[in-house]
């Protein structure tokens, strides 16, 4: 019985791979085509994420501004870190969005990490904080509601894992951060093969 449960783990996983594999190739290939250009234009990349989603982006800054799989110069990445509280921040996306005020500016990218399903409230004022620095937003999210995508631009990407669980849309997004790391290494490097 046991065994069973995880395999069907496996299985589950591999069928939201399998099943978003051609609908995301282009969303991430604008992604990274984003990226790559905000990079060599001098600009950052600032990543975060709410709960648990805030791993996920310390991880991809550390990808962007330490090595993929490629030996590369570090590229101007940085995690934002919600557990600060300063002045008046009484949360974390209140903490977020000062950070972005204060470090985000005009060309730069703010990597949103989503897996959890977050509202409207929590992540609006992210995205309102990213906009008004002239920032470009892309979004790896697992929501199954929307609800917050009309705060998106039309300038701003979003890639999005329709899953209900939690686990499977923190899996695709490890992937998509390699993905999108890969990506950008094959645009600045070669292949290196």
């Amino acid at each position: 019985m046991l065994e069973q449960r995880i395999q069907q783990q496996f299985f589950e996983s591999a069928d939201l791979l399998y099943q978003v594999a051609e609908s995301l190739s282009r969303p991430v290939a604008d992604a990274a085509q984003l990226l790559v250009d905000g990079i060599t234009a001098g600009n950052r990349v600032l990543c975060c994420g709410l709960g648990l989603s805030a791993l996920d982006a310390r991880y991809m800054a550390a990808l962007l501004s330490g090595r993929f799989e490629q030996e590369r110069p570090g590229l101007a990445a940085l995690c934002l870190d919600g557990q600060v509280q300063t002045g008046a921040a009484a949360d974390v996306s209140s903490a977020l969005a000062r950070q972005i005020q204060v470090l985000g500016h005009p060309g730069d990218l703010l990597l949103l990490f989503e897996s959890q399903g977050a509202s409207r409230a929590q992540l609006a004022p992210l995205l309102e904080a990213a906009h008004a620095q002239d920032m470009t937003v892309i979004t790896l999210s697992g929501s199954q509601d929307e609800e917050w995508r009309s705060a998106l631009l039309d300038t701003d990407v979003q890639i999005r894992l329709p899953h209900s669980r939690v686990a499977r849309v923190a899996e695709g997004q490890r992937l998509l951060a390699h993905c999108l790391c890969d990506a950008i290494d094959l645009q600045l490097l070669g292949s290196g093969e």
